[in-house]
């Protein structure tokens, strides 16, 4: 059992030590540790214990800063590359990017070109659509041919019952309308409040308010159903 636990100290000190040196050269406290390392399922404790001793040992630097402590790597694990090794890193850098552009113009020249196609009609819908369209031009043929003879589509008696029921509709709202503005005038004919304002705190709305006026819907009848402005 003993050996199994230093066993297993001795690896979670190297995975601590590896995030150090491979994956991560950039100052970490022990919550960014635990944080990375989550996988282990290691308390934060046991990540500054095993900080505290890679630090002890010289294998990783660490700073205060009050009472927190910022762990870093060695920077002298790591190679420093010299001025001609920098430009040429540089340079393949450059020459990546200008490759990666490249790539991404291709896609987004191809993804362009799928939208065209899946954009277009298959040969299956093109039929299906003229289909469509010949029927709908045979049926407003059929209704031309029939206008251009004369035939009358609506039956008198259907016109008139027509004629009535709006008729009827427009002198209910006109009658409606003159027993509001009765109504209204009697009450507020000595009410010291604005009109306008006691409107609102009512929730009433006008004809106009709602966008719709009468008289542009007395103009809809035929001329001997109109009755004369006002009335």
């Amino acid at each position: 059992m003993l050996f199994v636990a230093v066993a297993t100290g001795l690896l979670f000190l190297s995975c601590v030590l590896v995030l150090f040196s491979v994956q991560q050269n950039r100052p970490l406290n022990a919550q960014n540790v635990a944080d990375a390392l989550q996988k282990y399922n290691l308390k934060k404790t046991a990540v500054q214990k095993a900080l505290d001793s890679l630090a002890d040992s010289g294998r990783i630097a660490f700073k205060e800063y009050g009472k927190q402590k910022i762990y870093i790597a060695r920077q002298d694990q790591f190679e420093i590359p010299n001025s001609e090794e920098l430009n040429h890193m540089k340079e393949g850098n450059a020459k990546l990017q200008e490759h990666i552009n490249e790539q991404k113009r291709a896609i987004s020249e191809l993804e362009g070109e799928i939208r065209t196609l899946q954009s277009n009609l298959t040969l299956e819908d093109i039929r299906t659509k003229q289909e469509k369209l010949k029927k709908e031009v045979e049926e407003m043929e059929s209704k031309l041919t029939k206008l251009r003879g004369g035939v009358t589509l609506v039956k008198p008696e259907e016109r008139k019952a027509i004629e009535d029921l709006y008729a009827q509709a427009i002198s209910h709202w006109r009658k409606r309308k003159r027993m509001f503005r009765d109504i209204w005038d009697a009450i507020t004919e000595n009410l010291p409040k604005d009109l306008k304002e006691f409107k609102e705190e009512l929730g009433l709305e006008y004809d106009e308010d709602a966008g719709v006026n009468l008289q542009s819907f007395c103009d809809l009848m035929p001329q001997n159903r109109k009755r004369a402005r006002g009335q």
